[in-house]
């Protein structure tokens, strides 16, 4: 479906993201709460866009502060972040880790309708307040949870540990290994040129050899190690949705703002398994909608956010995207394709694996990398974005493919 108006998003930021990695993280010493990282986000993209007064919709994606923060009713926390917020509209929106994700759809949808110009949007998620074992349970929620007595105790990182297993199987474990490794080695050295990123401190030399380490599933799950696994992270995002008169009343002009020329979305019966592991379905027909609602093909994209909770999403997630034929992600991977100087980007600040995965957030940190690469101020991490490619996508995916949100963004 071709968008029927201009939408942009513009004033993007995101906060550190903390955890284990990053020298300010100490697990026996307290930390922010989500109160400091929504008023911390919010606040500066507010200082961006001329403050409250200018905003007609809030919206914050977050998927188990319930649980982790006991915290619930977050929309309530938008006046805490700017009196001028006080009556206007809010809402919170939860697809697990494709929250942040909705929310932007959520805010492009607001404008789409004519009922905003200009929406704060904010993905947000603090998940150090618990051990990673009772963590994993609580993430549980993202998937089947009927499935929750039969699955690994590490929910998550089992099942895509079946997903690596049945890749390994189908074509070939020595090289899908490898390309692992090398997905690990891209995210670190990407977020060490990020300073928010959870791996900005990373100092290891050879990060290939180390991400090859063998598998332990007495420790922890078959077909996966640590490396090939997010980490828990907490931290926020925040960017501002507006309309081309949205634009003129915060007075930000295009060359700062990315246009969102399409977008998709997909969901998947999360009551039923994945009908093949070695595929992401859910994400490839997402994909399919935002490109043919934004009018181009993979081949005109300068640069990918892609959702690389495993490692093997990230191996997957480029032939998803169709950068790659079933089962030749790993070839394409191992052979440099994806990095910041390869045929097409992916994660220019990390990722997931190397900036964080505050699962809640991850979609609006997404948003906010590429358009800080699509106008310039990536800093460090900036990539070459080509004139004839102006354009970026973001895959953010909820569950093990269920929920999926893809965003098309065009240089303003």
């Amino acid at each position: 479906m071709k968008l029927r108006k201009k939408i942009y998003m513009t004033a993007g930021y995101n906060t550190i993201s903390l955890g284990t990695g990053r020298k300010e993280f100490h697990p026996k010493k307290s930390r922010p709460g989500i109160d400091h990282y929504i008023k911390e986000s919010g606040k500066a993209t507010l200082d961006k866009i001329g403050g409250g007064k200018n905003v007609d919709e809030c919206v914050i994606g977050n998927f188990m502060a319930a649980r982790f923060n006991k915290q619930a009713n977050l929309p309530g926390f938008f006046p805490m972040i700017d009196d001028d917020l006080k009556w206007k509209p809010a809402i919170a929106v939860e697809g697990a880790c494709a929250s942040g994700g909705l929310a932007l759809v959520t805010g492009i949808k607001s404008v789409l309708a004519e009922t905003a110009d200009v929406v704060l949007t904010i993905g947000v998620e603090v998940q150090n307040t618990v051990k990673a074992i009772y963590g994993a349970d609580i993430l549980a929620g993202a998937g089947w949870y009927g499935e929750r007595k039969t699955g690994h105790a590490y929910f998550f990182p089992g099942k895509f540990s079946d997903r690596a297993g049945a890749y390994f199987e189908k074509y070939g474990r020595e090289k899908s290994r490898k390309a692992l490794a090398r997905w690990y080695r891209n995210a670190i050295e990407n977020a060490r040129l990020c300073p928010t990123a959870q791996e900005f401190h990373n100092k290891i030399e050879d990060l290939e050899t180390m991400a090859l380490m063998e598998p332990n599933p007495k420790a922890f799950v078959n077909n996966l190690n640590v490396f090939d696994c997010s980490k828990v992270s907490d931290a926020a995002s925040a960017i501002a949705i507006v309309s081309e008169d949205g634009l003129h009343r915060i007075s930000i002009s295009k060359d700062d703002a990315v246009e969102i020329i399409g977008f998709g979305q997909a969901q998947y019966d999360i009551t039923k398994p994945p009908a093949d592991l070695t595929r992401l379905e859910t994400t490839e027909t997402a994909v399919k909608k935002a490109f043919e609602s934004a009018g181009i093909t993979k081949d005109d994209l300068a640069m990918v956010e892609c959702h690389d909770c495993f490692t093997i999403a990230g191996v997957m997630g480029t032939e998803a995207i169709g950068f790659a034929k079933p089962g030749e992600g790993a070839d394409f991977v191992a052979d440099g394709n994806t990095t910041r100087d390869g045929k097409i980007p992916f994660n220019t600040t990390g990722g997931l694996i190397g900036w964080g995965h505050p699962t809640g957030g991850t979609g609006v940190h997404q948003a906010v990398t590429i358009w800080e690469q699509l106008t310039g101020k990536a800093g460090d991490a900036q990539i070459k974005i080509p004139d004839e490619k102006p354009y970026g996508l973001s895959v953010n995916m909820g569950g093990d493919d269920k929920t999926v949100v893809a965003i098309v963004y065009k240089r303003g």
